[in-house]
Formats: C-alpha cells, sequence, structure tokens
C-alpha cells in the first residue's frame, strides 16, 4: 500500500502479439489505471519488437526475462500453448489473467489451477461477456431474480471471409465453435441457471453445434455456434424465460479492450470475480463432457 492507503499499482507483461493480443490485451492494459504495463514477449521475436515498439513499452527477448521484472501476466495465444505458458508464470509467482477456454483439456487446465494454488497467486479468466458491465449487471439482476426455466442463445460469426484477423487461427479451425464460442455460451448461462448436470452435443450443418444443457435445478438451456457461416446470418441473441417473464439481452457499446481494462483492474485489486479460474476449469471440463457426448 501506498502512503495515501491506496493499492500498489500492478506491474504486468503481456504474453502474445497477435490481433487479440494487439487489439484489446495491449489496448485494455495501457488503459487500466491500476495497471503498468511492463512489456511484450513472445514466440515470435520479430513480432514482439514490432508490437512493443508500437506500444512504447520494451520488448523481452525471452520469457524468464518478462517473468522476473512484472507481477503479473496477460496471456494472449492459442489455449494448448496457454496452459504450459500459464503454470510456468504461476510458478514463478505472477498472477494470471488468462484467455478462454483455459486449456484445450481439462487435464491441462486443472494444471493450470493446481500451479496457481500451489503459488498461491491469483488467477482470472477473460470471458468477454462477464466483464462487460451492461452485460454483467443484467445477468446479475437476472441471477437475483431467480426462477427462471430455460435460456437460449445463438452466437453465429462469419470469420472465414477476407479480412477477418481470426481466418487463420489454426486452433480455431481444428477444435471449432465448441472451444471458442462454447465458453461464452457456457459461462453466460451458468452464471444465471447454475452449474450444468447433463450436457448433449448435436452438430448441425457445416460447422454449426448445438448444446442442449440441465442445470442444476432443473433449468434447461440450449445454444446454437458457428464460426464459418454466412456473413448475412451473423449475429448474437440471448434471453431467459421464466417465472417473471421472458428476458432478452440488452445491447451495449463496451469494447472489449474496455473490459479487459476491468479484467486487470479486478486483478491488481483482489477483487471477488465470478470470471476465476474455477469457472474457467469447469468450463473446460463441460467442452471435453460435450465432446464426449457428440450426437452427430
Amino acid at each position: 500500500m501506498t502512503e495515501l492507503g491506496t493499492p500498489k499499482r500492478l506491474r504486468v507483461g503481456l504474453i502474445g502479439t497477435g490481433h487479440w493480443a494487439r487489439e484489446t490485451h495491449a489496448a485494455g492494459l495501457a488503459a487500466a489505471p491500476e495497471v503498468d504495463f511492463a512489456g511484450v514477449w513472445g514466440r515470435n521475436p520479430e513480432r514482439a519488437t514490432a508490437l512493443a515498439a508500437d506500444l512504447g513499452v520494451r520488448s523481452y527477448p525471452d520469457l524468464d526475462g518478462l517473468l522476473a521484472d512484472v507481477d503479473a501476466v496477460a496471456i494472449a495465444v492459442p489455449p494448448d500453448v496457454q496452459a504450459g505458458l500459464a503454470v510456468r508464470a504461476a510458478e514463478a509467482g505472477r498472477h494470471l489473467l488468462l484467455d478462454k477456454p483455459v486449456a484445450l483439456s481439462a487435464a491441462d487446465a486443472r494444471a493450470v489451477a493446481d500451479a496457481v494454488e500451489r503459488s498461491g497467486v491469483r488467477a482470472l479468466v477473460f470471458f468477454t461477456r462477464l466483464f462487460l458491465p451492461e452485460q454483467r449487471a443484467w445477468l446479475d439482476e437476472l441471477a437475483a431474480t431467480g426462477g427462471w426455466s430455460g435460456g437460449w442463445l445463438r452466437m453465429i460469426s462469419a470469420i472465414d471471409q477476407p479480412g477477418s484477423p481470426y481466418a487463420e487461427s489454426t486452433w480455431r479451425r481444428e477444435r471449432g465453435a465448441l472451444w471458442d464460442l462454447g465458453p461464452h455460451a457456457l459461462s453466460t448461462m451458468i452464471t444465471v441457471l447454475g452449474d450444468v448436470e447433463e450436457l448433449i452435443m448435436n452438430r448441425g450443418v457445416a460447422d454449426v453445434v448445438n448444446l442442449l444443457a440441465v442445470h442444476r435445478g432443473g433449468a434447461t438451456s440450449v445454444a446454437t455456434l458457428s464460426l464459418f457461416s454466412p456473413p448475412a446470418a451473423a449475429g448474437n441473441a440471448n434471453g431467459f424465460w421464466g417465472r417473471a417473464g421472458i428476458a432478452e439481452m440488452p445491447p451495449w457499446r463496451t469494447e472489449p479492450s474496455e473490459a479487459f481494462a476491468l479484467a486487470a483492474r479486478a486483478l491488481a485489486t483482489g477483487e471477488p470475480h465470478p470470471a476465476d479460474l474455477v469457472l474457467g476449469v469447469r468450463i473446460t471440463e463441460l467442452l471435453e463432457e460435450a465432446e464426449r457426448a457428440d450426437h452427430r
């Protein structure tokens, strides 16, 4: 604590150099008043150097150098890479601001959680909707109201279009909408309806994935997800129904980078947040369960 009693600013390094790292993580870290943005490390040194120069921060030639110079790291790399880096950072005593999904297997996600517990560091997972103020307020209000019998969600993307920053994402092409959009769907539904007790996945046309979940208490939810749909079909919808009637998702104006700044604030202050590593591990377990319950 400082002499004025305000929390010490958290010195944070960025791991990753891609579009999401630049436009969301880096922009959010730079905007968060509780954070000192220390610099960047990436698996591609040239890209890390270029990104750091654009941001006006230091480029670290090796990960150990970054870890030695920060209190926390924000990680924006593919999830199969993230898990190992997160374990390494936690074992070095660094707090973690992770992206979703935490990993591409439940075992790897639990390994991150074990490292965090052993080291006593803090960890949050950037489920974007849970950090958007408009969405968080709506979901919290619905959870407090209770009495919901079911929910629905549709997330249809068209990332396979010219100019899309995600068109060449190898892990998205290999693992599909379930692993990219599924964390958004499941974290949203769990916030309002409670944990999932049964989960069924059904594949539709092209890459469409349908998830049917039975939640604790008997409420049900259904989510339709796609990454590679026609642009004219792209869009999001979310709602719940129950004793209070029908509640449909309100629009939001907050940019992802602004939401990330709020995530960085939560990590810096240590304030409790539902988007913690417990939820991150649980979502990974459910995604794995959905693949096992794939009714093609």
